[in-house]
């Protein structure tokens, strides 16, 4: 069962040995991320010329769970725009937070900004 959600950022930091890797790292196998964010992985993964299949075979081979986005995920996501847009929230950055808010569980990201956001979700800043 997770305990944490990842950010695409949070995992970007662990597979390029930035700082927080490590702390990403020990949380990674009870963690979960959106299928979106993890859309958002492969292809800062794919901008970097790592080609389909590594990114396919990398990715496939991390131990975190998989959450689709469906349509009250989407939905609350978009509803977040009102409460996050003067932080410079994404919507991937909105569909992670509304997956930790549905689970309850706290977000890692690297991105600090969210924190200033007044949300009922724990963030975790990995750096």
């Amino acid at each position: 069962m997770a305990e944490w959600v990842l950010d695409a950022s949070a995992v970007l930091a662990f597979l390029r040995d930035e700082p927080g890797a490590a702390l990403v790292e020990a949380r990674l196998a009870r963690s979960m991320i959106s299928s979106a964010n993890l859309a958002e992985v492969a292809s800062k993964m794919t901008d970097r010329g790592i080609p389909a299949l590594e990114v396919c075979a990398i990715l496939g081979g991390l131990s975190f769970e998989i959450a689709p986005v469906d349509g009250a995920l989407g939905l609350r996501a978009g509803v977040l725009r009102r409460e996050t847009r003067a932080y410079g929230l994404s919507l991937g950055d909105r569909i992670c937070l509304a997956l930790a808010e549905r689970e309850g569980l706290p977000a890692l990201t690297s991105d600090r900004a969210w924190a200033e956001a007044a949300l009922d979700v724990e963030i975790i800043a990995i750096r």
